[in-house]
């Protein structure tokens, strides 16, 4: 058989042979401001890539980018790892310093950013004495002459393309070279790097593809409302082109309003994003009207989803649900529900593609003897699974070379996987276990609730107990004491929250799920009121 290396620029390379004139759509609010063929994205992904060999950058070397969903964050994507050069897409949602030691731990280059970023730009950059370029996309190069007292040199990214884009040999390194380099979200606990290959990125692609997956086909429209900052945009800006498929990338903009637009116009057939995205569309249809005729399936991830939200989404949508869970260590697709599942397995988190193998174990780590229909500490191994965090001198996996997720999760007989939890979420009052998620499921079905979640607070008597806080949806309003009364005779009396709290929004993760750590520290530190129902 022939020598073929599994690197990601040859998913850009067939899309521009097979598919050239398929569209990739860039919008602003609620209208498409940009669009380009995959030959021609294809054609100045490549000149970009010689744009940064004349900058000084050589084989490996990292790229940071702080940009949202746009053209050029993909043709930076595609031109850097194309040239074997690692690009490091960071979360522009994090403070300045935060982003700065992932920048001097990555050892970055050059920086890539958003124009509407900025006032980020300008805290961020006196923190990151390495950075020998920054690069403006998307637009606004006038807004910024240079850097105040910073030694990097300021290019546009069509100055960069006119005044030294040339064609740029692509490939033709090992499969396991570096492409890309992602932070957790660190919901749970300080950030890691996670490093991915070529060839985890090409596989995850390929079992993201898969008929029970994503189930992409050049026919499609793909909505990408997920971060591409996060895990490769859970892998789309390499399935899209793989299939020949209309890519639409939505910008910084994923409001209700701007989405529901641009997915009528351009007749978007699957939808991509966290729950939270969902509910902006659904409320602004409920408010307006209006239907999205050619979206057939919504594929959602980042957190568990309410049995009621799903129902309303396929409702008012008119489309199948496909819930799924993942990891950035995971690449991050772990379990899907197939586009055709039954509701009753849609509301599980799916069941795992070829390419993923799924374990449970005690708390000790002990493979547990039986593997169905009972709840274990999940693990996980395959090609596109973690090895060791980034500059980590120990490998993170088991003795059978599985990785251990942190989540508490149970299978069914059938395969379908469902997460129970964090493990680390768990509440221990008493020296028993709470478990927040079976009380976050029950309350998240209670119509007048958008989010909801459930944090331990110290307590000097049982060590911890439960705090529920929920987020209401609009215009919406339920005593605390109905919810309590949902909660009745469902899980123990002494699972019961002592305090219900209501805030206006839930702190979120850039993936889109509740971070519980900002939440837990905001309750500590008083800035979230602890009036409620106490049971």
């Amino acid at each position: 058989m022939q020598s073929y290396a599994l690197t990601v620029d040859k998913f850009l390379d067939h899309a521009a042979k097979w598919s050239g004139d398929r569209q990739v759509v860039t919008a602003e609010p609620g209208r498409a401001a940009g669009r380009v063929g995959y030959a021609e994205l294809r054609a100045r992904s490549n000149r970009l890539s010689g744009a940064l060999a004349a900058l000084g950058l050589r084989f490996g070397d990292r790229i940071a980018t702080l940009a949202w969903n746009t053209q050029h964050h993909l043709e930076t994507y595609y031109a850097a790892m194309g040239a074997g050069l690692v690009c490091h897409t960071l979360n522009p949602r994090v403070t300045a310093a935060h982003l700065a030691a992932m920048v001097e731990e990555a050892e970055d280059r050059v920086l890539v950013v958003a124009s509407s970023l900025i006032p980020l730009l300008m805290e961020l950059a006196p923190l990151c004495p390495g950075i020998e370029h920054v690069v403006l996309i998307d637009g606004g190069g006038k807004a910024l002459a240079r850097l105040p007292e910073h030694k990097a040199r300021l290019w546009t990214h069509e100055s960069l393309l006119a005044t030294h884009g040339a064609p740029a040999p692509w490939g033709g390194f090992d499969e396991e070279t570096p492409a890309g380099l992602c932070y957790t979200s660190g919901t749970t606990g300080a950030p890691k790097g996670v490093l991915y290959t070529h060839r985890s990125n090409y596989l995850h692609t390929l079992r993201a593809l898969q008929a029970d997956a994503f189930a992409l086909t050049g026919a499609d429209s793909i909505l990408v409302a997920v971060p591409m900052f996060h895990a490769n945009g859970w892998g789309l800006p390499f399935a899209a082109p793989a299939v020949g498929a209309k890519l639409v990338l939505p910008g910084r903009h994923t409001d209700g309003a701007s989405l529901a637009t641009l997915m009528r116009d351009e007749g978007v057939s699957v939808a991509a994003g966290v729950q939270t995205i969902w509910l902006g569309v659904l409320d602004h249809l409920d408010a307006v009207g209006g239907e999205l005729p050619d979206l057939k399936r919504v594929i959602i991830g980042g957190s568990t989803c309410p049995d009621a939200l799903i129902q309303r989404m396929e409702e008012r949508l008119g489309a199948r649900v496909q819930t799924s869970w993942g990891m950035t260590e995971l690449s991050p697709l772990g379990a899907i529900a197939p586009p055709d599942a039954p509701p009753s397995e849609t509301r599980a988190s799916g069941r795992p593609a070829m390419g993923l193998d799924l374990k449970l174990t005690d708390a000790d780590g002990v493979t547990l003897a039986q593997q169905r229909g009972v709840v274990g500490y999940l693990k996980v191994k395959g090609a596109s699974v973690l090895d060791r965090y980034f500059k980590a001198e120990t490998d993170a996996l088991d003795a059978e070379g599985y990785f251990d997720t942190g989540d508490l999760a149970r299978i069914d007989e059938a395969g379908h996987l469902t997460i129970c939890g964090r493990s680390k979420d768990l509440i221990k009052s008493g020296g028993e276990w709470i478990n927040p998620t079976e009380i976050e499921d029950i309350i998240g079905r209670h119509p007048a609730v958008g989010q909801v979640a459930v944090i331990g607070r110290s307590d000097p008597k049982w060590g911890e107990r439960p705090v529920l806080v929920v987020e209401l949806r609009q215009g919406q309003s339920v005593d605390p004491q109905t919810l309590l009364e949902a909660l009745r005779g469902k899980v123990a009396d002494w699972w019961l929250p002592d305090q219900i709290v209501q805030i206006s929004a839930m702190p979120l993760a850039a993936t889109g799920k509740i971070d519980k750590s900002r939440l837990r520290a905001d309750y500590v530190n008083g800035k979230i009121a602890t009036e409620g129902a106490n049971r």
